[in-house]
């Protein structure tokens, strides 16, 4: 078996193509059910976001898996490979398995160290295990890549700081007031940056937004995406003195306020602080305004110091979070590698309780006249003395499942307590039992290959 990453993301594909190859959320239950049916595919997880799509899979062979793939996005998306082949990228077993980890913990985001893709990873693998589409490999992988990611944000404090000038503003503005609730937002200008920022500041708490701009139509349809009011520029001049939080960014070729007009607003304001940011280039907002008293000025140049400094500290932060990965990728593969005993250990245990229910009739023959509480007495000694003879074998094949010749040392395991016909017979018995397991998932119209996914690591 192997573990396959195929996808493409903001890195390797630009937006227009991204987004013919967006799963919508209510399409996703069939993608991944018709994405299990691919050849080849023994469990599968489908990650969708704005900036990347991601198809996970556990496959009985991986120089094919990768065509395989390919055939079902073609299908899926009606088109041709050779549109989008050149944006996808292909990691296997250990490659997949450290950029799922990367993904979750965000260190694979354009915002590094982002959490909402934690949220969106953990959907995506709750979708699949509702589908039925992933079994025990998946199982562990997913969970642990979600505890991993929780566990990182919380030990670390690289989601703490802002990295785009928008969260910056933010971060300002809640150094100055601690929240903002009951604040009023006049935002001059209707550009993308000053949205972001008003978007930012609102969804902190700013419960008034005035947006302020030259043509009032521009204005009112920004106005209206917080639920704000649109004001001319002469209205702003006259009430700027309501204002808590200006953002400007208009493109003008002079300053839009000057230090009188804030200075005579703040005379109105009775001394309570305003929080200016001017993210315009040329600058909005005359500099003299920041030596008008419980003023806070920032031009977009404190706002990028900020962002710079921030990213620098996410790098450290994430390097802590890269040496966490690697010891998870490593607890996995231990875990992994001890799949191939599972069948050994149930073999050496049906074998140590076949002899010694021989035993036990063989002594009731001899000994007919044992009544039911020596029989009883003697049953558990024995179980106990065939119980403690097994436990170190066990644990010293455990061990050395996950060491580099673990098949020299699971054959010689196999060949000491003459386990093949008794490996034969465990193996007949699970391969009948995911038989009746596909039948019955027939019969309820779920995808047959969970079960087959569940007994991979046993029949490999």
């Amino acid at each position: 078996m192997h573990i396959i990453a195929v996808g493409l993301n903001y890195r390797t594909a630009p937006v227009e193509v991204r987004e013919q190859f967006a799963f919508a959320e209510r399409d996703l239950p069939e993608a991944v059910l018709q994405l299990i049916q691919t050849q080849s595919i023994m469990e599968c997880v489908i990650v969708a976001t704005c900036n990347r799509t991601e198809l996970y899979a556990v496959v009985d062979r991986h120089h094919l898996c990768g065509h395989y793939i390919r055939s079902f996005m073609e299908k899926w998306f009606k088109l041709p490979r050779e549109q989008f082949t050149n944006h996808l990228y292909m990691y296997e077993d250990e490659k997949a398995i450290d950029h799922l980890f990367r993904v979750t913990s965000g260190l694979d985001s354009m915002v590094i160290g982002e959490t909402q893709i934690l949220g969106q990873v953990k959907n995506a693998f709750l979708l699949a295990q509702q589908q039925k589409t992933t079994g025990t490999v998946f199982n562990m992988l997913f969970k642990q890549a979600v505890t991993m990611a929780k566990r990182a944000h919380s030990e670390t404090t690289i989601g703490e700081s802002a990295v785009s000038v928008s969260y910056a503003a933010v971060e300002l503005g809640k150094r100055i007031f601690g929240q903002f609730s009951k604040k009023t937002v006049m935002v001059i200008g209707a550009g993308e940056t000053s949205e972001l920022t008003a978007k930012h500041l609102y969804a902190n708490g700013a419960d008034r937004v005035v947006v302020v701009n030259r043509t009032y139509e521009r204005a009112a349809k920004l106005a209206d995406k917080f639920n704000g009011y649109a004001w001319s520029m002469e209205e702003a001049a006259e009430k700027l003195h309501e204002a808590d939080i200006i953002i400007s960014s208009t493109g003008s070729d002079g300053f839009v306020l000057t230090r009188q007009q804030v200075a005579a607003a703040m005379q109105r304001r009775k001394a309570k602080p305003l929080f200016m940011i001017d993210i315009a280039v040329p600058r909005d907002l005359d500099p003299s305004i920041a030596a008008v008293e419980n003023v806070f000025l920032y031009d977009i140049d404190d706002l990028e110091g900020i962002v710079e400094s921030n990213l620098e500290h996410r790098r450290q932060e994430a390097a802590k979070i890269e040496a966490m990965i690697s010891e998870e990728i490593d607890l996995f593969e231990q875990w992994y590698k001890t799949l191939g005993v599972v069948p050994l250990i149930r073999a050496l245990q049906t074998k140590a309780a076949s002899i010694h229910e021989e035993t036990m009739n063989s002594l009731t023959n001899k000994l007919p006249d044992l009544d039911e509480h020596e029989l009883k007495v003697i049953r558990k000694l024995t179980k106990s003395i065939v119980n403690q003879m097994m436990q170190d074998p066990i644990i010293r094949i455990k061990e050395m499942a996950g060491e580099k010749r673990s098949d020299d040392a699971m054959d010689m395991f196999v060949k000491l307590f003459a386990l093949e016909n008794e490996l034969v017979k465990t193996r007949q018995a699970e391969l009948e039992t995911a038989t009746d397991t596909v039948a019955a998932a027939k019969k309820k119209n779920v995808q047959p290959h969970a079960a087959a996914a569940v007994l991979a690591p046993i029949t490999r």
